[in-house]
């Protein structure tokens, strides 16, 4: 399941990347290429933690092993709006395109040897010099290779539960611009790997390190050099758009039975929908509120539990179904770049059962593939820690001014 979700997730994305990047641009000056393109390497390597204590522990007889190290090589092709475009003047020097990384924990017997397809965004934060920026960079795909959880086949890997993870970092880095076309990187590097609570066990790989890279981009013909600065825009105008996300998925559940915990079998139906009167305060921020509506069929299964009954065989009286429906409002903050926007926001649900009055919280990013319509791909935790479920889906945009 996760599989799927993952393939089709990453193909739309790049297809929307694509379709996004043709139809953003229809104020280039004639003769003026409106994309600059880029290759780059990076090496990054850290340190590996969990959301779960087990992944530091030894899970054969030997206890020969311990995680706690990784290390991946990637390959990356980007492109970025020229200054003779909007889109280019209102986001200088922010880029985006698609990479591939090989991953190694040192002990690939038990993991496997992960392959990263994903794609990427990144902008600087602040200019220190002419040539000296901070930036940021995030990436967002799949992980292929690893080997999942089973128990009959020694080394025990009770890291992940599938084949086919999703794939999360986010790093902070110096850039200096050595030339025209050459740029060295180096900072800080933060990655987890999850399957988003589809399948079990899934507690979460996360590592924390460094990163070093190097980027080539092609002469983009313009008459910018290093030290011209950033050319002035027409600021977007303050104003209140609306969000109408709907979305859907599926989840692993295990529940509490006599104080003793009980994965059920199979995977539970997720639907929801969110609606988001957004402030847009500038051409980078806009937040505002949500109200989140979310049916979830394994919600409250504890309270219909059917005495007796365990394992492949346990049964269940069906719920009624607003006793599954829960209710939230969130605060919402969400950054937008060109093509893709992240949204993270916090909220508590004052409507449904009381396996589900708790706060949540929303990570989600959004993949523009016109200029209202939008893919919507989200990951909900309820208390800062425990997986709720994925949010895959479309969303709508109205009264957009920018």
């Amino acid at each position: 399941m996760i599989f799927k979700y993952i393939i089709a997730i990453t193909a739309l994305l790049a297809s929307a990347s694509v379709n996004a990047a043709n139809l953003s641009e229809q104020d280039t000056c004639a003769n003026a290429p409106k994309y600059i393109h880029r290759i780059g390497a990076d090496l990054r390597g850290g340190y590996v933690a969990s959301s779960s204590n087990h992944v530091a522990q030894d899970y054969d007889e030997t206890g020969a092993t311990k995680l706690h190290s990784a290390m991946s090589a990637h390959l990356k092709y980007s492109f970025k709006y020229s200054d003779v475009t909007r889109t280019g003047r209102l986001y200088p020097d922010t880029y985006q395109g698609i990479g591939l990384s090989y991953t190694t924990f040192f002990d690939n017997a038990r993991t496997g040897s992960p392959i990263n397809l994903y794609l990427f965004q990144g902008a600087p934060i602040i200019k220190l010099s002419p040539r000296l920026s901070l930036d940021y960079e995030w990436n967002f795909g799949a992980s292929f290779g690893w080997k999942k959880y089973n128990p009959d086949l020694p080394p025990v890997n009770i890291i992940v539960g599938s084949k086919v993870n999703a794939y999360i970092n986010l790093g902070f880095m110096l850039n200096y611009r050595m030339s025209r076309q050459w740029s060295l990187t180096a900072g800080i590097d933060m990655t987890h790997y999850s399957n988003g609570n589809t399948s079990w066990p899934n507690p979460g790989v996360n590592s924390l390190g460094a990163r070093v890279g190097m980027t080539y981009t092609f002469d983009d013909r313009t008459k910018s050099s290093l030290d011209t600065p950033y050319p002035a825009v027409d600021p977007v105008k303050p104003h209140i758009s609306y969000d109408l996300v709907v979305y859907g998925a599926a989840r692993k559940r295990m529940i509490m039975l006599h104080d003793s915990p009980e994965l059920l079998p199979g995977r539970f139906g997720i639907a929801g929908i969110n609606f988001s009167p957004m402030y847009n305060f500038n051409r980078f921020f806009r937040a505002g509120m949500s109200v989140d509506i979310q049916y979830d069929e394994s919600s409250d299964l504890a309270s219909y539990w059917v005495d007796g009954t365990y394992g492949d065989d346990i049964k269940f009286h069906r719920p009624p179904f607003f006793h599954q429906v829960s209710a939230g409002l969130s605060l919402r903050g969400e950054l937008v770049m060109p093509i893709f926007s992240i949204n993270a926001g916090v909220g508590y649900n004052i409507l449904g059962n009381p396996d589900t009055r708790n706060l949540y919280q929303v990570l989600a990013l959004k993949v523009h593939m016109t200029r209202s319509l939008f893919l919507h791909i989200g990951y909900q935790l309820n208390k800062f820690e425990n997986p709720n479920n994925l949010m895959i889906g479309i969303g709508y945009r109205f009264n957009d001014l920018r």
